[in-house]
């Protein structure tokens, strides 16, 4: 039977460390209620020694959240633990992270010290822990680079002192996943009360090796994996918590499972974006737009058959409706014919292989053929489409120290309506006074505005995905006035609907 591999949630932790991306208590709140959702096992949520605001921040989501461990950082300092214990005093499940660095960089450079003493000062500083919770883990800073036998006697010394998970963190990245995992084993086969304790990861990416040596260490021995959300955290980023949780789960050789809600890892990845103001690349695994995004004509035809041909992953399972078929110069006849489909338009072969001639001189001079220039190569009038729904008035009202208002008028199948709303920008204004007038359920699932060229004069264009009764529906627009061509994408997509 497999073990259960525990889940460390790191992101209002080490995740906040990014410059720039720094979360205030009702964020960190929100972000922590969501990965109680998830299921997450530990949720560490600072360092409450740091700042009053971390300290805040543990002290209101210890209250809060109760099914999931609440974790908090420390240095090998007895004023650091008195601050979390008291910054945990409300927690159902606390646990208290203290640790020291072990290698010799560490020793020397940082401690002017010795491997005796700090020894001696990991084994105080876990005792001192203990007296006030039962949880207590230790980590030996940069045992990446910590000679091995010294490492052992550092975490024999500490599971003796009481010390419940021992985490053994590659702390600058540089480790290689057969040296990470060969670390993990010797310790596996070197402490004698090992058993004592889990033993946790903690890789980071400056290598871009953070997920292999994670599952690296998985794969030797260590039942808790230290993640973020998307990968962030200090420099290169920490190891991403959907990448480990999703090769879990879609490689059955490895003997692991966790309890993930793994279909909230999309909306999550949106939410840890959104709030600490860091895009996620598109190429990036899992959670990337183009995670599941196929423009190759013989990778579409191929998904379009049979979606494991080219899909290891079904995107349901991470929250990801559908495969996304994009259509460009590379994109073959099934995909063409799949997008008509979409829209309804159905041809025969002969029409279908005339039309894919004008698709391909269409699509070597734009980069993205939207749906607009579908019903123009099909020779389908949207004189009707456009008739539904379309954009007549905007005005919108915004500035420093004022409430963002937007007014705008709808043409619905003829008739004119005008609705008026506030919001927390001119966009969000304008969004909701649409929804006000469509009377829908609409989810914006995603919202992309790209410059075509450079200068305060440019054309923007805007990409617009939104969901409604579980279907996905795109939207386009370009110009000027972003604000424009925000809500003329939005309507675009709202008229795909009604």
């Amino acid at each position: 039977m497999n073990d259960k591999l525990y889940v460390f949630d790191t992101t209002l932790r080490d995740g906040e460390q990014v410059p720039g991306c720094q979360l205030n208590t009702i964020e960190k709140i929100e972000l922590a209620k969501m990965l109680e959702s998830m299921k997450v096992d530990i949720i560490e949520c600072g360092f409450p020694v740091s700042s009053p605001g971390d300290f805040k921040s543990i002290v209101e989501i210890s209250k809060i959240v109760t099914e999931s461990t609440i974790c908090a950082l420390t240095r090998a300092v007895e004023k650091d633990i008195d601050v979390a214990a008291d910054a945990l005093h409300f927690a159902r499940r606390p646990r208290i992270h203290t640790g020291i660095g072990t290698s010799d960089y560490h020793i020397k450079y940082k401690f002017n010290s010795n491997r005796e003493d700090i020894l001696e000062r990991a084994v105080a500083a876990v005792k001192y822990a203990k007296k006030y919770v039962e949880d207590v883990e230790f980590y030996a800073e940069d045992a990446g680079r910590t000679e091995n036998e010294y490492l052992a006697r550092v975490i024999e010394a500490v599971i003796r002192a009481g010390a419940t998970v021992v985490n053994i963190p590659d702390t600058t990245g540089y480790c290689l996943p057969g040296e990470y995992g060969a670390k993990i084993r010797y310790l596996v086969e070197n402490v004698p009360n090992i058993d004592k304790a889990i033993i946790s990861t903690h890789c980071h990416n400056d290598l871009g090796m953070a997920t292999a040596n994670t599952l690296s260490g998985v794969l030797n021995g260590a039942r808790q994996v230290e993640v973020t959300i998307n990968g962030v955290g200090e420099r290169a980023g920490n190891t991403a918590m959907e990448e480990v949780v999703m090769a879990v789960k879609c490689r059955k050789d490895i003997p692991v499972y966790t309890d993930i809600v793994t279909k909230m890892f999309n909306k999550a990845s949106h939410s840890v974006s959104t709030l600490m103001r860091m895009p996620v690349q598109p190429n990036k695994a899992i959670v990337g737009r183009n995670a599941f995004a196929h423009s190759s004509g013989i990778h579409q035809d191929g998904v379009l058959k049979n979606r494991e041909s080219y899909e290891i992953i079904d995107p349901m399972d991470v929250g990801v409706n559908d495969s996304t078929i994009e259509l460009t110069a590379r994109s073959g006849r099934a995909a063409l014919k799949h997008h008509f489909q979409r829209l309804g338009i159905e041809m025969g072969k002969e029409e279908l292989d005339a039309c894919y001639q004008k698709f391909l001189q269409l699509a070597d001079v734009k980069k993205e053929i939207n749906d607009s220039d579908l019903f123009m190569l099909a020779g389908v009038t949207q004189d009707k489409i456009a008739q539904k729904m379309r954009l007549k008035y905007l005005q919108v009202v915004c500035g420093k120290n004022s409430i963002p208002m937007a007014t705008v008028k709808l043409v619905i199948d003829g008739e004119e309506c005008t609705a008026t709303s506030s919001g927390n920008g001119p966009v969000d204004a304008a969004f909701q006074a649409v929804r006000s007038l469509v009377h829908r359920k609409i989810t914006l699932e995603e919202f992309l505005v790209q410059a075509i060229t450079r200068g305060t004069d440019d054309v923007g264009k805007v990409h617009i995905q939104i969901e409604n009764k579980g279907n996905i529906y795109y939207g386009f627009s370009a110009n000027t006035d972003i604000v424009t061509a925000s809500v003329e994408a939005y309507v675009n997509a709202i008229s795909k609907i009604i």
